[in-house]
């Protein structure tokens, strides 16, 4: 069945390859960049990216030199920042280290920030031909579907004997193509919701579909549900300039510019966690004044809702005791400065008033 398995997706994939600026690539750049975008994110939203990206940074040496500023802004609206911040480390060891050239193994791809083992291996297989099996959440779906694969796929136990079959269904030789042929199966036809078995080249050794059970898998371990959290932010103005500030390179949407604010703690109301947080955040004193709008976004772990209020500071200037930087600039020139969604959508509202 294995060996079956290849030959019929390979000779599918000779024909129904899907067309991405990063296919028929073997730069090991190219892949590199296309596949940490492509880190939880739809291949029809990378595809823009990609290709500002690529414009902007052409060769790993061009991103090395780049500033962290620059970098995130040509990556904003892609989110999970610490991608972007990980490739420009990433650029630099590689420039530094490696004389500019990608090192051609998993092992060591795995070295460099932001490389997990599933990127390392689509790297070091597309970009270089080496024997290296990839698993993603299609590849999950494809095998657990073929053959009717017991074990939860998002836990430990079951993701190891993942990646041991995945191993022994690669065909020696062919680990570029195979690689890309099974995550395209995995993400144009055997969908996560009614997958289109009737065209799927390996309906003939699928268990799953001989016993009509293919929508059952894969099977998933239930996840905890998503906490939510409320959050306040100001919009301190002064003359026809606006207050940002500059989160810390580490950590959640680091280095990114944002509206200063935070979380509201039990029994507060927005107005009163604004005044705390300014104090807290700035060292300023303000007052609350009005809603400006409400926000909503959905982060990996938690959710969270976030009112904007105009407030007016009182006496002393503010400074940057918790952010990196923080700076006074026109509302029309926000969009030079990188911000999360919520925070971009907040100026894009203000440009519109």
């Amino acid at each position: 069945m294995n060996a079956e398995f290849g030959r019929l997706l390979l000779n599918w994939y000779a024909i129904h390859a899907r067309q991405m600026p990063w296919r028929g690539k073997t730069d090991a750049y190219s892949i590199w960049v296309s596949e940490i975008m492509l880190q939880q994110t739809q291949v029809n939203t990378v595809i823009p990216y990609y290709d500002k990206w690529m414009q902007k940074f052409p060769t790993v040496q061009a991103l090395a030199a780049a500033e962290e500023h620059d970098v995130l802004n040509v990556w904003e609206g892609l989110g999970y920042y610490s991608r972007a911040r990980n490739m420009l480390k990433a650029a630099r060891l590689v420039s530094d280290n490696y004389q500019g050239q990608f090192p051609s193994t998993a092992v060591e791809l795995c070295k460099l920030p932001g490389i997990g083992r599933y990127t390392a291996a689509a790297i070091s297989s597309i970009a270089f031909g080496a024997d290296e099996a990839v698993l993603d959440g299609n590849v999950k779906r494809v095998l657990a579907r073929l053959f009717e694969f017991s074990e939860a796929v998002n836990i430990p136990e079951g993701e190891k004997k993942l990646w041991l079959l995945a191993a022994d269904l690669l065909p020696k030789g062919e680990a570029s193509a195979y690689n890309q042929a099974v995550m395209d199966l995995g993400a144009t036809i055997c969908t996560p919701k009614s997958p289109d078995c009737i065209i799927c080249p390996v309906n003939s050794i699928c268990i799953s579909l001989k016993s009509n059970s293919q929508e059952k898998y894969p099977l998933m371990r239930e996840k905890q549900p998503v906490p939510h959290i409320d959050v306040v932010a100001a919009i301190i103005r002064q003359n026809d300039l606006v207050l940002i500030a500059r989160r810390p390179s580490k950590g959640l949407l680091g280095g990114l510019w944002e509206f200063p604010g935070g979380k509201l703690e039990a029994g507060e109301n927005h107005a009163e966690a604004l005044v705390r947080e300014i104090r807290e955040e700035l060292g300023s004193e303000v007052i609350a004044t009005h809603k400006f709008g409400v926000y909503r976004h959905a982060y990996t772990h938690f959710k969270v809702t976030l009112q904007a209020w105009f407030a007016e500071l009182q006496g002393e200037p503010p400074n940057a005791l918790e952010a990196s930087e923080i700076r006074w600039v026109k509302i029309e020139e926000l969009g030079d400065y990188p911000m999360g969604k919520i925070d971009r959508s907040i100026s894009n509202d203000l440009l519109r008033m």
